[in-house]
């Protein structure tokens, strides 16, 4: 179950990280073009990328106490990643509803996610939570 968690949880930091590239690329951390603020998203991805290292360090040593923590970690990881998430689907539907009066240089950079990347990054999120969770509490042992 480890394994499995370890490779949805990789799979998801792929998408998440092609996420972080197009928001770094259309000017994510200038307060005009985000529309989601730069610390939520810079929160989320440390939090997320030092939850992974915890459970690289758990697969390779096999400490109980580390697949905890890395439950713990992905907790507030899960709720920033919800926040966004529902933030990024109100624009998107805002802005699909009023096309004319949203220029793309003024539509924020994260309307440019692509939709199959966002809903694969959160489909793998969510999966990931839940065998890390499994695995915690020795599920598959």
């Amino acid at each position: 179950m480890e394994w499995a968690a370890l490779v949805t949880w990789v799979i998801t930091a792929l998408f998440g990280f092609t996420m972080l590239v197009i928001w770094f690329r259309h000017g994510g951390l200038q307060g005009s073009s985000a529309k989601i603020p730069p610390r939520l998203v810079l929160t989320h991805f440390a939090l997320a990328a030092s939850g992974l290292v915890l459970w690289l360090i758990y697969v390779a040593t096999d400490t109980d106490a580390l697949a905890w923590i890395a439950f713990i970690v992905l907790l507030p990881v899960a709720l920033l990643g919800w926040t966004m998430f529902f933030g990024w689907a109100r624009r998107k539907v805002a802005a699909a509803a009023a096309p004319a009066a949203a220029s793309p240089g003024h539509a924020g950079t994260e309307p440019r996610f692509p939709f199959p990347v966002v809903v694969v990054h959160g489909l793998f999120a969510v999966t990931t939570v839940v065998l890390v969770l499994l695995t915690a509490i020795g599920v598959g042992d």
